[in-house]
């Protein structure tokens, strides 16, 4: 199998309260860069989502935005990026970004970050896929992700399997050895979403 070559990066419009949060963006599109991997992301060049395109476009890399239209001037569509997908809605955002990705990668955000990561997570489950779900934690900010999905299997609405459908990665560099390990799977098709 051939190695990860495009991941969606889901994390927020927002910069959050934490500079290590911005910090953790730089350095993941740095390193995507380096490594010669798509960046496929929400298409806005405000928060989270802006500093880690920028920083994959500073290092020579390729960036793919997808926005629905509604957003194109709320989050301000990034006028850098290499592409630019627009969309007529979230749904048919999310069904896209899933096409062009080999791996998701999770960094802080906030509700839509959340919604993302709990649909791909989903998708997984119901085995739509079998793409790599990366959560990377960035000063313990997976720590209420985690304990929402382990409340679930305590109260029995869902498998212990369920643990098997992500991983949890402390930090970026961690992240970044770690998506090196991985390989592109085959299967996966969005005909059923």
């Amino acid at each position: 199998m051939s190695q990860i070559r495009a991941v969606v990066v889901f994390c927020g419009s927002q910069p959050g309260r934490l500079p290590a949060y911005l910090e953790a963006a730089q350095a993941l599109g740095a390193g995507l860069a380096a490594a010669g991997i798509r960046l496929i992301f929400g298409g806005g060049q405000i928060g989270m989502m802006g500093a880690v395109a920028d920083a994959v476009l500073a290092g020579g890399g390729t960036v793919t935005g997808v926005i629905p239209d509604f957003l194109t001037q709320r989050e301000m569509a990034h006028p850098g990026a290499s592409e630019m997908i627009v969309t007529d809605s979230m749904h048919t955002r999310k069904r896209r970004m899933f096409e062009l990705a080999d791996a998701f990668i999770v960094l802080p955000g906030g509700l839509g970050t959340l919604d993302e990561t709990f649909e791909i997570i989903t998708w997984r489950q119901l085995g739509l896929h079998h793409k790599p779900v990366l959560l990377c934690d960035i000063a313990g900010s997976t720590r209420p992700l985690v304990a929402a999905m382990e409340a679930t299997i305590d109260d029995g609405f869902a498998r212990p399997e369920t643990r098997a459908l992500y991983e949890v990665v402390d930090g970026v560099a961690a992240l970044l050895a770690r998506l090196a390990t991985l390989s592109r799977t085959p299967d996966g098709t969005s005909a059923r979403l």
